[in-house]
């Protein structure tokens, strides 16, 4: 999979492995700082140092901070898919709760390990008046529900989405609560949030 999906405002889409390879560390770099020194602290001079790179070769590719932190999160988001998709094939044919918890425990996996995804994992902030598009949760719960939808011989339809957005978004609040109480994620927490999760998708998925 490429490393930012064609929907994003990429300046230029690298062609060349040599450019692709330029980007991967850009993105790499973002991460990187990202944990040091957050989000306000960003800036694309010290990005484009960390990876080595002329200052030109990041605005080759990205217009500011926030075009490059929300390219990081378009990565974060095609690699959690992905590996969703690799923890659902290697499942047994044992109903929906093994993906439910997959889903979860890929998230967790993630968030414990992945540079920068502890502030910025599926999106950036949006300023006022992007409206419901530029919502990350959105997105995220879009491309769960045709992941469980193809899984489960399921229809992905309005009612399927709805009840998968509603889980993201709880599920979201509450492993912030659980790295917010932990760094590493407080354990009693995350069951609390495996157990609410898997409560309300049993009204649609049994």
């Amino acid at each position: 999979m490429d490393p930012v999906p064609a929907t994003h405002p990429l300046r230029r889409t690298p062609v060349q492995q040599r450019s692709a390879d330029r980007l991967a560390r850009i993105l790499e770099a973002c991460a990187e700082l990202l944990d040091e020194s957050g989000y306000e602290n960003l800036s694309t001079r010290a990005v484009a140092a960390r990876a080595g790179v002329p200052i030109g070769s990041v605005y080759r590719f990205f217009g500011n901070k926030r075009a490059l932190a929300t390219a990081l999160a378009h990565r974060n988001l095609d690699r959690y898919t992905d590996a969703i998709a690799d923890r659902l094939a290697a499942l047994p044919d044992a109903g929906w709760r093994p993906v439910a918890d997959a889903v979860l425990d890929e998230y967790l996996a993630m968030k414990r390990t992945v540079p920068g995804f502890a502030l910025v994992d599926f999106g950036v902030p949006s300023p006022p008046g992007d409206g419901p598009a530029a919502d990350p949760n959105r997105t995220v719960a879009a491309r769960l529900t045709e992941l469980l939808a193809a899984h489960l011989d399921r229809t992905p339809d309005d009612a399927l989405e709805r009840a998968v957005l509603v889980a993201v978004e709880a599920t979201d609040a509450l492993t912030k609560l659980a790295f917010r109480t932990d760094p590493s994620g407080d354990p009693a927490i995350v069951e609390e949030t495996r157990a609410m999760m898997q409560a309300y998708l049993a009204r649609v998925l049994d």
